[in-house]
């Protein structure tokens, strides 16, 4: 990787971290569209998931339905989604290595 990609990558986690952070205090407190809809397509939208939500909403359960801990549930769920797929990442240019040292 090139230093040109770093920076482009450094950039991107960064925006994707303020927004998480911002994002709270930015959204509207109104259900949006998706959950709106599905509130009015599912029958009983209260059931019972699955799976329990790590952060449900969006929200820490210690810290509440605050705004902060809005943003440290975002901040921890980009961390997240960028460590997963960074793993996949490394996995897939492992297999690519191997691959081409196989020929």
């Amino acid at each position: 990787m090139n230093a040109r990609d770093k920076k482009f990558m450094v950039g991107g986690i960064l925006i994707a971290l303020i927004i998480a952070i911002l994002a709270p205090f930015l959204a509207s407190e109104n259900p949006d569209g998706l959950e709106s809809t599905a509130e009015k397509v599912m029958p009983n939208p209260e059931t019972e998931p699955v799976v329990e939500s790590p952060l449900p909403d969006y929200t820490i359960p210690v810290l509440g339905e605050s705004r902060v801990g809005g943003s440290i549930a975002m901040v921890l769920g980009t961390a997240l989604v960028l460590g997963l797929a960074y793993g996949v990442g490394v996995i897939l240019g492992r297999r690519e290595t191997e691959a081409d040292e196989g020929k």
